[in-house]
């Protein structure tokens, strides 16, 4: 009971800490986590009486997810690219929704494949971004 506080703890000061990048990170996990929970839901047998509810509650997470990030697009500045994120994450929400009225696999395995690019194309700009803050700082030192 005392480690599940201290994991608690742990995660809100990850979330008080992180900068804006990290956040939309830590929502890519988040929304990683709640489908891989809701894939593996539809793989339990029919009359597991958690397999519905498991199911619709981590899609509806994964949802949230999405919409807070869709939220969070700058639509005024973004232009273009704000645009069709905005419809991407539309999408998403889409197929999830789908998923959990028909309750199919299939639309959970695809929306998780383009999170999973979302994601790891933004941990490859946060790490460029990084490395770019790190070579101004050794170009102002020398």
């Amino acid at each position: 009971m005392v480690a599940q506080g201290y994991a608690q703890t742990y995660r809100v000061n990850a979330v008080l800490t992180a900068s804006p990048g990290q956040l939309v990170l830590l929502l890519y996990d988040g929304a990683l986590k709640a489908l891989a929970i809701a894939h593996d839901a539809f793989g339990r047998p029919p009359d597991d009486p958690r397999r519905i509810e498991t199911i619709n509650t981590q899609l509806l997470k994964a949802q949230a997810i999405l919409h807070e990030l869709q939220d969070g697009l700058d639509m005024k500045t973004g232009g273009e690219f704000a645009e069709t994120m905005h419809r991407l994450y539309d999408y998403h929400c889409r197929r999830l929704c789908e998923a959990n009225m028909r309750k199919r696999v299939e639309p959970v395995i695809e929306i998780e494949r383009l999170v999973r690019e979302l994601r790891d194309a933004w941990v490859q700009m946060l790490n460029n971004q990084e490395g770019s803050v790190a070579l101004e700082r050794v170009r102002g030192v020398a």
